[in-house]
């Protein structure tokens, strides 16, 4: 059935009054799967050509049922809690007691501020240093940031992008200075300046420059530190701003083709640089299709990495991935109803096959969360992994006839919306025209008026409400006092450190940006050794590249 009659035919809605019998990026769910023709199936399983073709096993192409042949049977999921509030001590105090609670891994959240390229005592930095991540502008927060925590033997993954390249300096110069080797070193950054352009905003430059400081990083880390994934390319900004399945998984795989396609411009390999590529998926409420997402996902990036860029190398097509469960789901009406939501997000996310897993804590839709949410947010996971005997069997859902026929649905509709890209001359053309920020647009709007129109339930929001006046648990809050601080600490820092050496890396920076074929990471490089702040070296290339422009 055309996706146009299986709307006409949904209209009319399911018998509780919910967006008739589509997943939330329109799929019609039949009335049940199976074998029989009669019973309007898609597949069958159990035929031999089917198994080859699609199923096949764990760790083998075309990979639908995960990228090792054991899964979580010979190894879990990273448990990798995103954390950063205030300033760089009070998060390492939360990296460490994350650490002692049992996480495997860590995950940088930076604040507004570090991530545009703004120092504490910037204009624009005023009212948000520190209060949606922590507050990174020079070196010595990034030491403080990782005291006592020995980055050898410690896998960190850093959500920051356009300030992606100072931001990994810091990190490298830290690291060195424990004593540790570049080429040892393991973790990803985030590092995926397109999807800022498509949904998320935090970019500086002119696409152009913002794509070429991304493709440095990817080049740099190649040669130089093997073992770290030197991009995370992120479908879960775009679902966070209203995509659904297909629209997350199609748009992050034309992205991640445009720095495919600039990384092969530079002379690289793609067995060189595609094993430590990296993908970020969120995973939303529709249990089954976010499943089926992850299965497809694998067998699209197979499919485009082997046919279209001739990768030979196993692990170049193997989609590797973290997930976070969605924030955008939680509702701040009854906020414990997200314990259950972010639950069956996770459980999603694991049958799925993810690497590395963040789940969200119930409060994030009022606040930072607290110790106490944060815990029971990694407990969630940690149930998942230990006592439902979900990590036992690898892929338990495979053979399922909802699963499957579900995940070759979606495999279809992301290639026809990735080739839709591809026509249009790829996605750095697509972004220009502003396609994939309208059709986000025009998803969210979609999904936004199905719940006011009460046809897509939430539970707390549009049914079962209560009076919740009284009973509020405590938030966390971060003081007004902190950005002063910030401030302060900052001047001494400047106060300390020969002025004329950063501000001489810093003019040998911009000198080098100008000449668009050479790889800015060795000067960046120099200028955190020298001690400029993220903020003077952004300052530089601002005065070089421009900033861009939305065109509203």
């Amino acid at each position: 059935m055309s996706e146009k009659k299986a709307a006409e035919k949904a209209q009319a809605g399911a018998p509780d009054g919910t967006p008739g019998f589509l997943t939330p990026s329109g799929i019609e769910l039949l009335r049940f799967y199976g074998p029989d023709a009669e019973g309007k199936a898609r597949i069958d399983t159990r035929d031999p050509a089917y198994e080859t073709a699609k199923l096949g096993s764990a760790g083998e192409a075309p990979y639908t049922r995960g990228v090792q042949s054991t899964m979580y049977r010979g190894r879990l999921w990273t448990m990798r809690q995103y954390a950063g509030f205030g300033t760089a001590a009070e998060t390492n105090k939360r990296f460490r007691w994350l650490l002692e609670q049992g996480q495997t891994g860590l995950s940088v959240a930076f604040d507004l501020p570090t991530q545009m390229g703004y120092d504490a005592d910037h204009p624009q930095a005023k009212g948000e240093v520190g209060r949606v991540g922590v507050h990174v502008g020079t070196l010595e927060d990034m030491n403080t940031l990782f005291d006592r925590i020995p980055l050898a033997k410690v896998s960190t993954s850093m959500t920051v992008n356009s300030t992606a390249a100072v931001v990994l300096a810091f990190y490298a110069a830290v690291a060195r200075s424990q004593g540790a080797s570049l080429d040892g070193l393991q973790g990803t950054i985030q590092n995926d300046i397109l999807k800022e352009y498509v949904a998320r905003g935090t970019y500086i430059y002119p696409i152009e420059h913002g794509l070429r400081l991304s493709v440095d990083a990817i080049e740099y880390c190649t040669r130089h530190m093997p073992k770290w994934n030197t991009i995370s390319i992120s479908g879960y900004h775009i679902r966070e701003a209203g995509a659904d399945a297909v629209q997350e998984v199609a748009f992050t795989f034309a992205d991640a083709e445009a720095y495919v396609r600039a990384l092969l411009d530079r002379g690289l390999a793609v067995d060189d640089f595609a094993p430590r590529l990296a993908f970020f998926f969120g995973c939303h409420n529709h249990f089954l299709e976010e499943i089926a997402k992850f299965r497809a996902a694998r067998r699209v990036w197979h499919r485009i990495m082997s046919q279209d860029y001739g990768a030979k190398k196993p692990r170049s097509t193997q989609l590797r991935f973290h997930v976070q469960t969605c924030g955008s789901t939680l509702t701040s009406q009854q906020p414990m109803n997200n314990v259950m939501r972010v639950a069956l997000q996770a459980m999603a996310a694991a049958l799925g096959g993810c690497q590395s897993l963040h789940t969200n804590s119930y409060d994030e839709a009022l606040a930072l969360p607290t110790e106490e949410s944060v815990q029971i947010a990694l407990r969630t996971q940690q149930i998942l992994a230990g006592e439902t005997g979900l990590a036992n069997t690898v892929d338990p859902v495979a053979g399922a006839y909802a699963v499957e026929a579900l995940t070759d649905e979606l495999e279809e509709r992301i290639m026809a919306t990735l080739g839709r890209i591809r026509s249009m001359g790829g996605m750095l053309k697509a972004i220009a025209e502003r396609v994939p920020q309208q059709e986000i647009q025009e998803s969210a709007y979609r999904y936004q008026k199905e719940i006011e129109s009460g046809r897509r339930k939430v539970v707390g929001v549009n049914c079962y409400p209560m009076d919740e006046k009284a009973g509020r648990r405590s938030l966390l809050k971060v003081p007004a006092s902190l950005e002063e601080r910030q401030k302060r600490r900052l001047a001494a820092y400047r106060r300390k450190r020969p002025s004329k050496a950063a501000e001489k890396a810093v003019a040998e920076l911009c000198k080098t940006a100008k000449s668009p074929r050479e790889n800015l990471m060795e000067p960046i490089l120099r200028c955190v050794e020298a001690q400029a702040t993220l903020g003077e070296i952004c300052g530089g290339l601002r005065s070089v590249f421009g900033e861009y422009r939305a065109d509203l």
